[in-house]
């Protein structure tokens, strides 16, 4: 494994619940998730899998599927749904807000950097470990095109 995944707080936690759960510290576990957490934004399994590939490390989809599933598991990734297709994020250090188009589905990546705050303000006895904040909408290239079409219809 490479030496600065040692160091690195996801490695520890996965350690840690694997050890916990009585599951084996593989060497692919690991560099799937070391692979996660240097993409930047969400991913689906085909991305990862190429991503993977592209460092030549080949590993099988149902490793990379039963890995996601651990790591959603360990609170180390983050699964969304956004209409019918599932994505996959970084849990650690990535509290990032979606909007969601609901015309085209285009979902937009943003930073909410004061929201945790906000949150854990008003909780009591509850320790946030991560967040996922959906905010729905049309999109200003959608609206644009609506109002044209109802300009054009005047």
């Amino acid at each position: 494994m490479e030496s600065n995944l040692i160091e690195s707080p996801f490695f520890s936690i996965l350690k840690e619940y694997l050890k916990e759960n009585k599951l084996r510290c593989t060497p692919e576990r690991f560099k799937i998730l070391n692979m996660i957490y240097s993409i930047e934004g969400s991913f689906d399994i085909d991305t990862l899998l190429k991503y993977m590939e592209e460092k030549k490390f080949r590993v099988s989809r149902a490793t990379i599927y039963n890995t996601i599933t651990l790591l959603i598991n360990a609170n180390l990734v983050t699964h969304h749904i956004f209409g019918n297709k599932s994505r996959y994020e970084k849990s650690l250090n990535n509290e990032k807000s979606h909007l969601i188009c609901t015309k085209c589905a285009r979902v937009t990546e943003i930073t909410t950097p004061n929201l945790r705050e906000t949150i854990t303000s008003d909780i009591k006895k509850f320790h946030l470990t991560h967040y996922s904040l959906y905010i729905y909408g049309v999109c200003s290239k959608c609206h644009q095109a609506a109002r044209r079409r109802r300009q054009r219809k005047k």
